[in-house]
């Protein structure tokens, strides 16, 4: 029986089940297996694949919808990946055409390492600006940050859903209430009783994670991020808008690093909708 030729594999809907083969796909790649956010992932947004005959995935990413669920006002393309084997055979440019396909005229964004933006560039993306990945121990002192923020509780949900909408743009209310079960720390920041900033702490591997971190200004996010650092003894990793310089700079300062710097790119949209002068931190790049 002869093998199957790539092009001629079905790309398919992942689902939940599929977390352990996505995140073997992960560590095939040199990447960190990150179950925890995969799970998010498949079951926030919509995963796409080819299985290999083999065993295991030939190719996987996430496509994570915001919007009215009937006519999406962005999507967020993230985890794109494909199998080490399979590499330098279009299969990833095979699945990307998919997804732009399945996408219609909901338009689209990523981030993109350098080594991937080429192709996404190939496929009518266009830069649109940049995030610094920063990684580290916190280390406190000095001055802090004198906004006062406090653990976030369940009564806080329609409000930071609420100050979310302001700030991104299309709905996200169906990745956001999961924050509480999938997040460590989930803090907000108040002023006179008023919602100003929320962010949250999530485990990835042998770090935590911040974002989203929506913030009014760079005082309220450095509160944050500062609360959120006391509440673990693990690295922290974030991904900064580089337009957010104070935050990145103080960031730094404080025993972060700059690991790496990826690009913000877009379809069918010259710009992200929402405010970026409040959205400091993503959830994950893989989801916007």
């Amino acid at each position: 029986m002869s093998t199957p030729l790539l092009s001629d594999l079905p790309i398919r809907r992942l689902t939940p089940r599929d977390k352990h083969a996505c995140a073997d796909l992960s560590e095939n790649r040199g990447w960190p297996r990150e179950e925890h956010k995969w799970g998010l992932l498949l079951a926030a947004g919509t995963g796409y694949g080819i299985d290999d005959p083999d065993g295991g995935l030939v190719t996987a990413c996430v496509v994570t919808e915001y919007g009215p669920r009937e006519r999406p006002e962005l999507g967020a393309i993230g985890m794109v990946l494909v199998a080490e084997r399979h590499a330098r055979r279009g299969v990833g440019r095979r699945l990307m055409r998919y997804v732009v396909e399945q996408a219609g005229t909901t338009p689209l964004t990523l981030h993109a390492t350098p080594n991937g933006q080429p192709l996404y560039e190939e496929l009518g993306f266009k830069v649109t600006g940049r995030a610094e990945m920063v990684r580290g121990r916190f280390i406190a002192g000095g001055t802090e940050p004198a906004v006062v923020t406090r653990p976030a509780t369940a009564e806080d949900l329609s409000a930071i859903l609420r100050l979310d909408a302001e700030v991104f743009g299309p709905d996200r209310t169906h990745v956001i209430a999961r924050l509480p079960a999938f997040a460590d720390q989930l803090r907000v920041a108040e002023d006179g009783g008023r919602l100003i900033g929320y962010a949250a702490a999530w485990p990835n591997m042998d770090t935590h994670v911040i974002g989203p971190l929506v913030a009014r200004d760079t005082e309220t996010a450095k509160s944050l991020v500062a609360a959120l650092a006391a509440g673990t003894d693990r690295p922290l990793r974030t991904d900064i808008d580089v337009r957010h310089e104070e935050l990145l700079a103080w960031l730094k300062e404080r025993g972060l690093e700059g690991i790496a710097l990826n690009a913000v790119m877009n379809y069918g949209a010259q710009d992200l909708p929402g405010d970026w002068t409040r959205r400091f931190a993503p959830l994950t790049v893989a989801a916007g």
